[in-house]
């Protein structure tokens, strides 16, 4: 079996401390930290899965921050997180291209029966397993709302 994403992501906290690489071991003791947070506060023990869900978050938040620093003219800022977002997408899935995940929406619309903007939910619920972390998932719902007509 493959080794679990909180295996991997403990050894390469250890590496980074013996390389003494400050952005990825503050980066990942910030990703851990989350991690444990929810696991506390939810009372369970998250599987790749929900880490992944995790690391998604933390860099849809970073990307919102870079943003944000951009506006406020402190690029300096912006490429602090633009590095953490690279040290976090190193453990995200291969992306899908765009022609794979028009063939998924497509499949995903004839298997749930979807007609229209109310099957949207549907679609969605059925599709998150197959793309998490491998698409945005905001493009990713404006895809479906267009293939279904809204």
């Amino acid at each position: 079996m493959a080794e679990s994403l909180r295996a991997r992501l403990n050894e390469d906290i250890k590496a980074a401390m013996k390389s003494q690489d400050k952005v990825r071991l503050g980066t990942l003791r910030l990703l851990n930290s989350a991690i444990k947070q929810l696991e506390i506060d939810n009372r369970v023990e998250l599987d790749d899965a929900g880490i992944l869900a995790v690391i998604e978050k933390a860099i849809k938040q970073r990307r919102e921050s870079i943003k944000q620093y951009e506006a406020a003219n402190r690029p300096e800022l912006a490429a602090g997180e633009q590095a953490e977002i690279e040290v976090l997408q190193v453990y995200l899935p291969e992306p899908l291209t765009d022609a794979e995940l028009q063939t998924l929406i497509a499949n995903a619309i004839t298997e749930t029966g979807a007609a229209g903007m109310k099957d949207m939910g549907k679609v969605m619920t059925h599709l998150k397993p197959q793309v998490q972390g491998r698409t945005d998932m905001g493009a990713l719902s404006g895809q479906i709302k267009a293939k279904l007509g809204g």
